[in-house]
């Protein structure tokens, strides 16, 4: 069963990546926006509500997958799972935090300027890294 749970955890992480990239982008955008009631603002706060949409079940399958593998393989007992699994977990925090902040949007409740956003676009190329790292090294 391994290599059908890696080929769809495979699946699910880049297609929820490509989420996770790509959603912070388009908040930079709707914070450069200065009229929250004008077409450009209301078309990227739909682009962005789509896409939560879309990449919410891409997350749920890469973390069911990312569980099941060790129970596949017997991996338990290594500390570089629990560590990958742990950065699964901040991930599906930095998701839910995605959320909020589109919910923060959509009410035009936004705080943050589109520099703190560019910043916050970053975190999850830093998880994935390191993430790559304890798959290919298991270094522990």
């Amino acid at each position: 069963m391994y290599p059908w749970f890696k080929l769809l955890h495979l699946f699910f992480i880049i297609s929820w990546f490509a989420g996770l990239f790509y959603l912070p982008r388009i908040y930079v955008n709707l914070a450069q926006v200065e009229n929250t009631e004008s077409a450009e603002y209301r078309r990227l706060l739909e682009m962005s509500q789509r896409l939560m949409r879309f990449m919410t079940p891409l997350g749920i399958g890469a973390a069911l997958f990312g569980i099941l593998i060790p129970f596949a393989t017997g991996w338990w007992v290594y500390g570089w799972v629990h560590l990958k699994l742990t950065l699964g977990l901040l991930l599906l925090a930095y998701h839910a935090y995605c959320a909020r902040l589109l919910h923060d949007f959509a009410a035009r409740r936004n705080r943050r300027n589109h520099k703190w956003y560019r910043v916050f676009n970053e975190i999850p190329v830093l998880m994935m890294i390191a993430a790559l790292y304890l798959v290919i090294f298991k270094p522990f």
